[in-house]
């Protein structure tokens, strides 16, 4: 059974009062996510064709590739689907499904490869992704982004993400230098990704 909500917040209270735009009214809005909360997959389904473009925006734009994107879009909505009984209020779901989508966008982009290019004899260079002004632009942005926030960061952690990323050293490797067991390692890497991602969401 859905309960509507007998106080209306006015514009401006809720981070995602915006999805009259897109076709929800808050009452509407509020009704289908507490469908969606009840277990009514359609319900979420709903939600999820209405907020595509939203989530979409928010992962390229931290990305920078279309293709990683959509891929990450709907791991998302799996994530969002998940922990959708931790929505405390439904008026508020845009603004809470931009924080999952700009958080797993932080940390991929954190935990990304470097692209791999060959070049061949005769000076041809092959990528797994085709370099423009854009996307170099891009990954300038991204890395000045990261370079600030691990100027935040503790010495430790800092010291650990770049071992890691920028030294490209293997867990025996980080074990070894810094003289500390492997499993110790990699709790410290997981806490200086969150850290990281946390301090990149204010960027």
């Amino acid at each position: 059974m859905i309960f509507p909500l007998q106080n209306k917040l006015p514009p401006g209270d809720c981070p995602n009062f915006h999805e009259v735009k897109m076709g929800l009214s808050p009452s509407e809005l509020v009704e289908t996510v507490l469908a969606a909360q009840c277990g009514d997959r359609e319900a979420f389904g709903r939600l999820a064709e209405r907020f595509e473009r939203v989530v979409y925006a928010t992962v390229l734009r931290r990305l920078g590739n279309h293709a990683e994107a959509q891929e990450l879009c709907q791991e998302v909505f799996i994530r969002a689907l998940r922990k959708l009984d931790q929505l405390h209020d439904p008026r508020c779901f845009g603004g809470w499904l931009r924080q999952i989508a700009d958080r797993m966008a932080i940390n991929r982009a954190v935990r990304r490869t470097p692209r791999v290019v060959v070049i061949t004899g005769n000076c041809g260079v092959h990528g797994i992704e085709r370099r423009t002004p854009l996307t170099a632009m891009l990954d300038r942005e991204r890395a000045v982004q990261v370079r600030s926030g691990l100027k935040k960061l503790r010495a430790l952690d800092r010291q650990t993400l770049e071992a890691f990323y920028f030294e490209g050293r293997s867990l025996r490797e980080m074990s070894r230098k810094f003289d500390t067991p492997v499993g110790t390692i990699k709790r410290r890497l997981h806490v200086a990704r969150k850290r990281l991602a946390k301090e990149l969401a204010v960027v």
